[in-house]
């Protein structure tokens, strides 16, 4: 599995006209404690902020992936200091 990682764009950067840059990363797997028992993060399975079971290294250190789900469709993300600094698309 890897990860490719993408800095810029609208959902993480508030300037518009930001470049997008693109890295590859590696990914594991590592499930939480309600994930292995088959539970949702929230009863709809919609939310801002809802961890996944992947964990993507970014600059040495691990960081969970989390998910804004929203209609049908979501977008995964990793963050820093509590904000997002990069979307992530997982290649399984």
């Amino acid at each position: 599995m890897k990860a490719y990682l993408h800095f810029g764009g609208p959902f993480t950067d508030k300037q518009p006209c930001s470049r997008l840059t693109t890295s590859t990363e590696e990914v594991k797997v590592n499930e939480l404690e309600w994930q292995k028992r088959g539970l949702m993060y929230t009863a709809t399975g919609y939310g801002g902020k809802i961890p996944t079971r992947y964990m993507v290294k970014h600059e040495g250190r691990w960081k969970r992936v989390y998910c804004a789900v929203y209609s049908n469709v979501g977008t995964c993300y990793i963050e820093s200091n509590r904000k997002p600094i990069a979307t992530v698309d997982i290649e399984l």
